[in-house]
């Protein structure tokens, strides 16, 4: 392609038109708007979201984007950074599973503090929602898997890219000012695995969100960035990852929709982790008749998953913690990935008996138990396609039971009505200020 990424990315996000995007392509914007803002709302409570707003609150300017939850605004840089920490911290979030990114966390807390402090139409929210998550997916696929085998949290740093679309779509500016947008955006983009367990993953998510806005707001003051500043020899691309798929970056735009491939989660876990959870379940077997299981999974789940458990953070990000759930305790809520079941003795003594073994001829997305019994006979569960998965995508009503337990964790739930009811005719809104007084 002799256009540059950004360029050709600049373009797409300027010039698509709401009418152009497939009616299948639309229907996932508010489905994924309303998955962020249940996963965020539980949370609302949590230290770590609680500890953020009191942070940025003294160094914020005007206030005029809601922070989700907290009876309070702040700037819309701030308020996004907040609202994406939220959205992601249980890991409850949707998913991108060829890349492993989770789009709407980075991205919806933008286009809402956006749409907020300057009267955008509810419209104009959802498309520039969906061409921001396409952007990060785009981006995300092309330096796939290498990126993240390299250390690079991959939605943190792609995230600031479909942060920067988002807010460029709103923002109204053109196609090269887009480009640029995108350009700076790769200066800005950061985030490694090591800390995913720990606040360092809070802080590279809000930075995502908050550092693609900034992008977007200084190409709108006229600043620039380099053609190939994504896929240029020294350009971000190739600084983190291998020589980029340019065509998976900026090839079949409008023809293939990335964003038709994101998928929503019934596990408060990393999606690589529901195959060994479901796999425990279907085990069906006593926890006490088991002297040894042995989980096997391709390269990526044995690099995220094969780990101690000592925190939650950990145990969302575990083989041996989702093994231990599905044998002792038969479910996977919100309340299974807390400290409380990380210090059950029970849990901690299954976790003890679990092996992880690598199978690199399972797909991406797959896991396989084979648990050894008192009596030397072994039972063996495969699952490939997990609920939440592309081949078993949660219905409507599964993801709107899912906004309402959210809710309830986070003590929203007399909410819930109202705000799926104004998520769903977010379309036909002249404004956000319904949603946001909800939010409030």
């Amino acid at each position: 392609m002799s256009a540059s990424v950004a360029g050709t990315l600049g373009r797409f996000v300027a010039e698509t038109t709401w009418d152009a995007i497939p009616e299948a392509v639309r229907r996932e914007a508010p489905r994924a708007l309303l998955n962020h803002l249940g996963c965020a709302l539980g949370v609302a409570r949590d230290k770590a979201v609680l500890s953020a707003l009191a942070v940025l609150r003294p160094w914020s300017g005007p206030a005029v984007a809601t922070v989700y939850g907290q009876g309070t605004q702040l700037d819309p840089m701030a308020a996004s950074f907040v609202n994406c920490v939220a959205g992601n911290l249980l890991d409850f979030d949707d998913t991108h599973l060829a890349t492993v990114i989770h789009p709407a966390a980075p991205v919806a807390p933008v286009a809402l503090a956006l749409a907020e402090a300057r009267g955008l139409s509810g419209r104009e929210v959802l498309h520039a929602l969906l061409l921001g998550m396409e952007v990060e997916c785009r981006i995300g696929l092309g330096v796939s898997p290498g990126h993240y085998d390299r250390g690079w949290h991959i939605t943190s740093t792609c995230g600031a890219f479909g942060a920067a679309a988002a807010a460029s779509r709103l923002l109204g500016l053109d196609a090269v000012r887009t480009s640029h947008a995108l350009g700076l955006a790769a200066s800005q983009s950061a985030g490694i695995v090591e800390n995913l367990p720990n606040s360092g993953k809070n802080a590279s998510m809000g930075n995502a969100a908050r550092n693609g806005l900034l992008a977007a707001l200084l190409a709108e003051a006229g600043w620039d960035a380099a053609p190939g500043a994504v896929e240029g020899r020294l350009g971000w691309a190739r600084a983190t990852g291998d020589a980029p798929d340019v065509a998976a970056m900026a090839g079949d735009l409008g023809t293939r929709w990335e964003v038709s491939r994101i998928t929503y989660k019934p596990y408060p876990a990393g999606i690589v982790f529901h195959a060994v959870i479901e796999a425990a379940l279907q085990l069906g077997v006593a926890p006490e008749e088991v002297t040894e299981v042995v989980a096997e999974g391709d390269a990526l789940l044995l690099a995220r998953g094969d780990r101690p458990v000592h925190s939650r953070g950990d145990a969302r990000v575990s083989i041996h913690h989702s093994v231990a759930l599905g044998l002792v305790r038969r479910r996977a809520g919100v309340a299974e990935f807390e400290q409380g079941a990380v210090d059950d003795p029970a849990l901690e003594a299954m976790r003890a008996r679990v092996r992880a073994r690598l199978d690199a001829s399972l797909p991406r997305g797959a896991a396989r138990l084979t648990a050894t019994l008192r009596d030397g006979s072994q039972r063996v569960a495969l699952v490939e396609h997990p609920t939440g998965s592309e081949a078993r995508p949660m219905s409507d009503a599964a993801l709107e039971a899912k906004f309402r337990d959210n809710l309830q964790l986070g003590g929203f739930e007399t909410r819930a009505d109202a705000l799926l009811h104004t998520v769903r005719g977010l379309e036909r809104a002249s404004g956000v200020g319904e949603l946001a007084a909800l939010l409030v």
